[in-house]
């Protein structure tokens, strides 16, 4: 052997140190007396136990008896503490944002671990990456599958097929490897073809216009050839759209998913029947108008430690600018724009969901600085409570039905022989919602991987400042005398 003996050494220390860290994890853990949100919408199980062996869960019930535990069982008390599957992300994309900065220069294998760290400290246990994916998310899938890299989850929709001259906008930071854009049928057949070589998980298309800033949409026979290929490979097909009128010709035309809710306008009995009878799926992300504007009007969550702690310092630095929080909110026309297109979604997914129709969960985070990861799914959950779901439909959303979009049915739920991705919190989200920000500890297949000290320590520079008061008028001149 030509190995010389100092690496040997080592190889053998590494070797017993990660021997000794899957022997610990070997050891059943046992999560004694929680308030158990299985995902399912029923309501929570109170003082009840969960098994843990390896990666999954073994037993959900109320009280174990200690004699019945497996040999050498880690006991962790929780009395108090609500336990629920690890949120779900349908709709997220990784690596593209770096600060205040959008470019796909941005992804890179240490920029998406960054990410995927946030994701994980704020209870997203699996996350969908929905287009602009490179090399470096498809390198690190494998690993993310595993658990190796301790954090959530990865799945992706490749590069992702628009518009030439359209949407996706180039201004935006995309890189020409980063989006197809076909002109022909039969260019994006082909281009389907290849891109099932790399064997995604989902394919992605943008349809819409932004709200008629471009000149055309996806012309609808380039669109119907991507669907039609893509099916014929095994692939799924996920469109951007804003419009009802696209929604329900791609849904005709046999699209998977709706990856955006429709805002232009309320949603038709036609429509609902539509969708429904197809089975498609409908991700909402309600998130996505408000992060326009909220950012900027500085609610007062914008104090807490659980919003800064996600904020990069640049980030940070903007929302504490006068300049740009005026220039937000002085554009009045844009502002009501937004503001009208949310309380449309809001209206139309809870039509969607009271008719039985597929919704699903994600908010486009990471597509954009301000489309937080992670604090993005927790705004998302609020909003859409108040859009009229009960909290236990929105978890529902979230978990179950998350997983079910991405056909994977280790997940999503707690119950015996799933994956032991859980969140948990301080609390009961079954009465409040916001109480799934009081995070305790997150685990990932069966491990701690985060905790709430991540939140007790935020960035310095991640200080949000509360808006001066305008200066008073000017005092009026004193009338002549």
């Amino acid at each position: 052997m030509h190995i010389r003996i100092p690496t040997l050494i080592v190889a053998i220390l590494l070797f017993a140190a990660t021997a000794g860290a899957e022997a610990a994890h070997s050891r059943p853990t046992l999560l004694r007396d929680v308030r158990v949100i299985d995902g399912n919408g029923g309501q929570p199980l109170e003082h009840a136990d969960i098994l843990i062996k390896g990666a999954r869960i073994s037993a959900v019930a109320a009280q174990i008896d200690a004699k019945q535990l497996p040999p050498n069982t880690t006991i962790v008390k929780l009395s108090g503490k609500t336990v629920l599957p690890g949120l779900i992300s349908n709709h997220s994309h990784l690596g593209f944002v770096k600060g205040i900065t959008s470019s796909g220069n941005n992804v890179t294998r240490a920029n998406i671990l960054r990410q995927l760290r946030q994701y994980t400290a704020y209870g997203v246990t699996t996350v969908t990456s929905l287009g602009f994916n490179l090399k470096p998310l498809y390198d690190l899938q494998p690993q993310a599958h595993s658990g190796a890299t301790r954090t959530a989850d990865i799945f992706g929709a490749d590069r992702g097929f628009g518009t030439p001259n359209g949407v996706p906008p180039t201004s935006m930071g995309l890189l020409d490897t980063q989006v197809y854009r076909p002109q022909t049928p039969e260019e994006a057949r082909a281009e389907v073809r290849e891109t099932a070589q790399r064997h995604p998980d989902l394919i992605k298309i943008w349809v819409d216009d932004a709200r008629h800033t471009f000149p055309a949409k996806m012309n609808p026979e380039v669109y119907k050839a991507i669907i039609d290929e893509a099916h014929a490979n095994g692939l799924r097909v996920a469109a951007h759209v804003f419009y009802l009128e696209d929604a329900r010709v791609l849904v005709g035309d046999s699209v998977d998913i709706l990856a955006h809710g429709v805002r232009d306008t309320t949603v038709d009995p036609d429509f609902v029947k539509s969708i429904k009878g197809r089975g498609a799926w409908y991700v909402p992300t309600l998130d996505l108008d408000e992060s326009f504007y909220i950012f900027a009007e500085h609610p007062e969550w914008l104090q807490q430690p659980f919003f800064r702690r996600a904020l990069q310092p640049s980030v940070a630095a903007q929302l504490n600018d006068p300049a740009w929080r005026a220039k937000v909110l002085g554009d009045t026309k844009a502002l009501a724009a937004q503001k009208q297109a949310l309380a449309t979604n809001m209206k139309n997914v809870k039509t969607l969901f009271d008719a039985g129709v597929n919704v699903g969960f994600g908010t486009d985070s990471g597509a954009t600085p301000l489309r937080i990861a992670g604090f993005a799914e927790h705004r998302e959950l609020k909003l859409l409570t108040d859009a009229g779901l009960t909290p236990l439909q929105a978890i529902q959303t979230a978990t179950k039905n998350a997983a079910a979009l991405l056909h994977l049915d280790d997940r999503g739920v707690i119950a015996p022989g799933k994956l032991a991705d859980l969140l948990i919190v301080d609390g009961d989200p079954s009465k409040d919602i916001t109480a799934v920000d009081n995070i305790d500890s997150v685990w990932r297949r069966g491990r701690k991987v985060a905790d709430n000290r991540w939140f007790k320590k935020p960035r310095k520079a991640a200080q949000i400042k509360s808006p001066q008061p305008p200066p008073p008028p000017p005092e009026s001149a004193p009338p002549p005398k």
